[in-house]
């Protein structure tokens, strides 16, 4: 029996409406009507009798509904108790992409800490498919992700069949970054053709459970990929060939710009078709939030908020 086809069940019972639960669930209907059938078969008895006006739980299906109620109470319950750390201890848990305002909202959120309690952080710098097999495995307790954001009904599905539940945190233009020194750094808005004479950095593990790059293309038919390439996989390589090489640029989510004044990099607007992202904070369902985690997340609106207020000059 698949707990989460009990999931869906309940929430088809409270909806009333296979199309409404999908709605809720963010799901296609097909998928859902599909996995009410299998639990169905999989108990042997009829949960759901479909009306023109939605749908009505059986006597059965009533019993059922409510002994996988009470098994879903347990879960939940179970998940909550061994999710909560020691009140002693300042622990964090998280993994996220490579993104510098993260990464200022986590040098705020340490310097926070006091030095008087255990401290036990654990952050992982990778890629989206690495996050969500580490959220669900349990070997992060929460993480961040970032997707163009004409994919966010595809995760937001994907997100659900991993029972992972998820909140909107950031949505952005990916920016320009280059040396102070670049050649098109006194441009305000530079023109991305431009871009294609100079080399692009790019972190060499960015892997992702959406699309691939030929289904980015067909969406962003005026790009084309860099002949000029550097593939990276840790943030102190790109930062010193961004500085040191004044001929290289990078796209990236926008920077606080004190990381800009100490690394002597800046940061341009680019018009690219289809070039929006959201960054997600996502956590396994009924997760319960300890108080540092509550205020790392804290830390990472609130640096959000004021990049967000950045003009570039």
């Amino acid at each position: 029996m698949n707990i989460t086809h009990l999931r869906y069940a309940i929430e088809v019972e409270k909806t009333g409406s296979i199309s409404q639960a999908a709605d809720n669930l963010y799901m296609g209907q097909p998928n859902l009507s599909k996995a009410i059938k299998e639990l169905e078969e999989s108990v042997g008895i009829t949960i759901f009798k479909r009306t023109s006006r939605g749908v009505i739980v059986t006597p059965s299906g009533f019993k059922f509904l409510r002994y996988a109620q009470n098994i879903l109470n347990q879960l939940d319950e179970m998940e909550s108790i061994y999710t909560i750390h020691k009140t002693n201890t300042q622990s964090l848990n998280v993994a996220f992409p490579r993104a510098s305002y993260i990464s200022q909202a986590l040098t705020n959120f340490v310097n926070s800490l006091s030095l008087e309690k255990e401290i036990d952080i654990n952050i992982l710098e990778t890629n989206n498919t690495k996050i969500i097999k580490n959220v669900v495995e349990g070997e992060n307790s929460f993480g961040i992700i970032r997707f163009q954001s004409s994919q966010e009904n595809f995760i937001k599905n994907y997100l659900f069949e991993k029972n992972l539940d998820f909140e909107e945190i950031y949505e952005f233009e990916y920016l320009a970054l280059m040396s102070k020194n670049h050649p098109l750094a006194n441009e305000k808005e530079v023109i991305y053709n431009k871009l294609n004479n100079y080399i692009e950095i790019v972190h060499g593990d960015i892997t992702s459970p959406s699309v691939s790059y030929l289904d980015v293309k067909k969406q962003n038919p005026d790009l084309h990929p860099s002949k000029l390439k550097i593939s990276v996989y840790e943030r102190g390589s790109q930062f010193d060939l961004l500085s040191q090489v004044p001929t290289t640029y990078m796209w990236v989510s926008p920077i606080p710009q004190d990381i800009l004044n100490r690394q002597g990099l800046i940061q341009r607007k680019c018009i690219v078709p289809n070039h929006k992202f959201k960054d997600f904070i996502i956590f396994p369902k009924s997760y319960k939030f300890n108080e540092y985690e509550k205020d790392f997340i804290t830390e990472v609106k609130k640096v959000c908020t004021e990049i967000s207020k950045i003009t570039y000059n």
